[in-house]
């Protein structure tokens, strides 16, 4: 943990992975929701960081922080989302070469992962989703569409994301869903929050491989 002081209320914490990036953001939101944590605006995860500002005394809580003792996150700590998806993207079969699989595995093996939402950003609902070994990831496009539909379900490196909104962009499109992952008229407007658990079902298997876990 590298704990950086931003500005008179920012402090930012420089991490080595996603995974102690979900750690950290838990248990800062467990001891705001219990009171031990100074009275703070926002907690913001990021890929590699976690950013929280609004603090009255941000270089007490760095002297803090050493001193915890940061529990891994279990699967019963997070809240589950369920996404039915048509596989239908314009980019399955480039997936399904880069993976050297068919088709149909690109969707067994990706309706088959239980993805987390590491962070969030790049447009109001969309999730950065970690979830696939590495051996799974896949490049950004060479050349960006300028225009991507709003529900697709896409994949760029180590990330699996859904397009809140029409809008460019360079992920590979392996499918397309009809969840609306921004609603302002919805509390909270965001479907997906840092930590959630986020399962795909293909809708043409409405049981879907995660039948067992219902969604809460």
């Amino acid at each position: 943990m590298r704990p950086l002081p931003v500005g008179e209320h920012g402090l930012l914490i420089e991490l080595d992975s996603a995974e102690e990036v979900e750690a950290l953001h838990a248990e800062l939101l467990r001891r705001a929701a219990d009171g031990t944590l100074p009275p703070v605006r926002e907690i913001v995860p990021a890929a590699r960081t976690v950013f929280l500002d609004g603090l009255a005394d941000p270089r007490g809580l760095l002297a803090e922080l050493p001193t915890w003792d940061i529990p891994r996150p279990t699967a019963g700590d997070r809240p589950t989302v369920t996404i039915p998806v048509r596989y239908d993207g314009p980019d399955l079969a480039e997936v399904a070469a880069l993976w050297d699989v068919t088709p149909d595995e690109v969707v067994r093996r990706h309706s088959g992962t239980t993805f987390h939402v590491a962070f969030c950003g790049f447009a109001p609902g969309f999730g950065y989703l970690t979830g696939l070994p590495r051996a799974l990831h896949v490049p950004r496009r060479s050349t960006p569409r300028t225009k991507v539909p709003v529900g697709s379900v896409a994949l760029a490196g180590p990330y699996t994301g859904v397009y809140p909104r029409s809008s460019p962009g360079g992920w590979q499109l392996i499918g397309t869903t009809d969840t609306v992952l921004w609603d302002p008229a919805r509390e909270p407007a965001a479907l997906l929050a840092p930590g959630t658990r986020v399962l795909f079902v293909p809708e043409d298997h409405p049981a879907g491989p995660h039948a067992q876990e219902p969604a809460r």
